[in-house]
This record gives structure tokens, C-alpha cells and sequence, in this order.
């Protein structure tokens, strides 16, 4: 009977690979414009993590203003930045651990543990975001978090999931290289 464990070569890139998709789902939340917009027309209002635009009635352009003039989108703009260079860091290291089968074991939970550390600043700027811009900034009519931010929530399900797995990975190994399996 063929199994596929995480040891064989075809498998073990699954893991990079899901964390090179949560970097791309990172990018695309740290540079959309789409975190906040008006749910219908008239289209009055879409924001970003870095700013908040606003068009009056009759005006076709977007009157912007940052979010770095407000500490909590200092601080959640920070906390977004810091979790995703760690996710970087975390995508190194695991391209490298899982090149290198003497390192592998080093590495792994240590990854684990870093991308637990990614998820929880992560959800810091994905929950302090919502909450106080809804205090903070004057909206008018129907407005909804968007792609942009969806696509934030969707980098750290996966960087969840794969912290998980980094951290079961070497016991799971463990138990289905040793001898008495064979």
C-alpha cells in the first residue's frame, strides 16, 4: 500500500507552499484599498489599513485622510507590518528546514511557535481595525468590511492551520517513520 507522509519529498513543500499563499493574502491585505467600503450606492466611503476616503454627494473626487494621525491605526497598521515580516522570516526558515533533512526537526517547532506568534498580531490589528474605526470615523449610510479585509482573515486561518501542523509535524513523523510501522 502507498502512503504519502510529510517525509516523503512530494508532500514536505505543502506546508511552504501554504505559507507562501497566507504571504500573498498578506500583501494583498496591506496594500488593498478595499477594508471598508460603502455597501451600496451612492458610494460614499472606502478605507484601507492606511487611510479613509470619503466622497460628498455631487463631488467625484475622494477626499482622504490617514490613519496614522490616530494611534490605534498606527498601532494596528504596526501590528499587521510586524506579524507579516515574521510570516516572511517564518517562510524562510521553512523553505530552508525543509531543504535540509538535518534541520528539519531543529526548525520545525520553533516555526510552529513563530507562527503563533504571526496569528496573534495578526488578529490584534484585524480586531482592534473594525472597533475603533467605527468609533473614531464618521460614516454615513451602509457600510461593510470588504475583500481587503477578508483577505487579512484569510492569511491568518492559514497561518493558524500551518502553525498547528508545524508543531505536530515532528511527533506525526515520528510515529510513522519508526521501524515497528515497516
Amino acid at each position: 500500500m502507498a502512503t504519502c507522509t510529510l517525509a516523503c519529498w512530494r508532500c514536505r513543500w505543502l506546508l511552504p507552499l501554504l505559507l507562501g499563499l497566507a504571504i500573498i493574502l498578506g500583501i494583498i491585505a496591506l496594500s488593498g484599498r478595499g477594508w471598508l467600503e460603502s455597501e451600496s450606492a451612492p458610494y460614499e466611503h472606502q478605507a484601507s489599513l492606511w487611510e479613509t476616503c470619503t466622497r460628498w454627494e455631487n463631488d467625484l473626487n475622494w477626499q482622504c485622510q490617514s490613519l496614522m494621525d490616530y494611534s490605534w491605526g498606527r498601532a494596528a497598521a504596526a501590528t499587521y507590518l510586524v506579524g507579516f515580516v515574521i510570516l516572511v522570516i517564518c517562510f524562510a526558515l521553512a523553505v530552508i528546514a525543509f531543504s535540509v533533512d538535518i534541520l528539519r526537526f531543529n526548525f520545525v517547532r520553533g516555526i510552529g511557535g513563530l507562527l503563533f506568534v504571526v496569528a496573534v498580531f495578526q488578529i490584534i490589528c484585524l480586531v482592534i481595525y473594525p472597533v475603533k474605526f467605527t468609533e473614531d470615523i464618521p460614516m454615513r449610510g451602509s457600510n461593510m468590511f470588504s475583500w481587503a479585509y477578508g483577505f487579512g482573515w484569510a492569511s491568518t486561518i492559514i497561518v493558524i492551520g500551518c502553525a498547528f501542523f508545524f508543531c505536530c509535524l515532528p511527533n506525526w513523523e515520528d510515529e510513522y517513520s519508526s521501524p515497528e510501522r515497516s
